[in-house]
This record gives C-alpha cells, structure tokens and sequence, in this order.
C-alpha cells in the first residue's frame, strides 16, 4: 500500500497517509462500509443521488461534532436529490448513540472499522493514529468526483462553503 508521510498534520504533528486518494474526475471507488444497522453498504448504494463525504477521525471529538452538525444543518438547503455520507472508524453502535443525542437526521453515518477499505481506497487512513484523515469529496449523480478537500491540518474544519458549492453544481449538472 502506498504511503505518504507528512501529508497532513495532527497537532501540528506530521502524519503518513496511506492508500492513493483519487482525483477530481475520477470515478469513485465504490468502497465497502458498515451502517449503524451492522449492514454493508457501498458508496454506489446512493448513485443517482449527488454524494457529499463528510470523513472525520472520530465524531467524538469538537471539530468533528461541529463539521457533522454543520453539515447535517446545511444539507437540508440542498434537497433531496442530495446526501451527505459522514465516515469514521468509530464503530456503528457510539455513532449512533452520537447521532441520538445530537439530532442528526440529514446525515447517514458510516464506519469504516472492520475491512478500512475506505481509507485505503480513498487515501484517507492515518498511519499513526489508526483513523481516517478529515476530508470531503463530492460525487455526481453518475459517479465522478467533483470535489477534494483533505484537510492539511487535522484540528481544522473543512471549507464548507465550497463543498457545498461543488454539491449545488453538480445537482445543476
């Protein structure tokens, strides 16, 4: 598996990132999840749909609540023909007790704990801490990346406006 060190920061730590991350045009790799039912699920599960992945580390932590929660508040301005797929390496059951307690109804949140196919298919796993590193992508209805942001310093939030943005374009499209 390729490896990138010093890709990101923790901390102002540097931090390897491992698997190759896709670019913008690419097609995305339909990755095996586990949703909070213990069920697998693919990315391609809501093709058709304009895709937002919302990765954090853990969502239990500040900044992840707050980009979850912000994009759960935002998405709804979007309408249904989109969705916002928040991923962790939490497991299914604390993410559905996070999003009990903190009224997410917009988001479906998925875990990448058991095979981590989805970090190493999107680039995305954190060598030394073992969690997927804070990004977003946005993927059109047919498949296709539109949008890249991975996060350079992981305490930081992502840029929301322009994700949305991405997502508002490729809904037009």
């Amino acid at each position: 598996m390729a490896e990138h060190p010093g890709a990101v920061t923790f901390k102002d730590n540097p931090i390897t990132l491992q698997g190759e991350t896709p670019e913008v045009g690419a097609s995305a790799t339909n990755a095996a999840l586990t949703a909070g039912d213990m069920s697998e699920v693919n990315v391609d599960n809501w093709k058709g749909k304009v895709r937002i992945l919302n990765v954090v580390p853990s969502l239990d932590t500040p900044v992840c609540d707050v980009q979850t929660r912000t994009f759960n508040q935002r998405a709804s301005e979007l309408g249904d023909d989109a969705l916002v797929l928040t991923v962790s390496r939490d497991l299914p059951f604390a993410q559905n007790r996070w999003c009990g307690a903190a009224g997410i109804e917009r988001v479906a949140v998925l875990s990448d704990y058991k095979e981590r196919a989805f970090g190493n298919a999107y680039g995305l796993g954190m060598k030394e801490l073992g969690l997927l590193a804070r990004s977003v992508f946005v993927i059109d209805r047919g498949g296709v990346i539109r949008y890249r942001e991975i996060v350079a310093e992981q305490t930081d939030e992502p840029d929301y406006d322009a994700a949305l943005s991405a997502a508002e374009t490729a809904l037009k499209g």
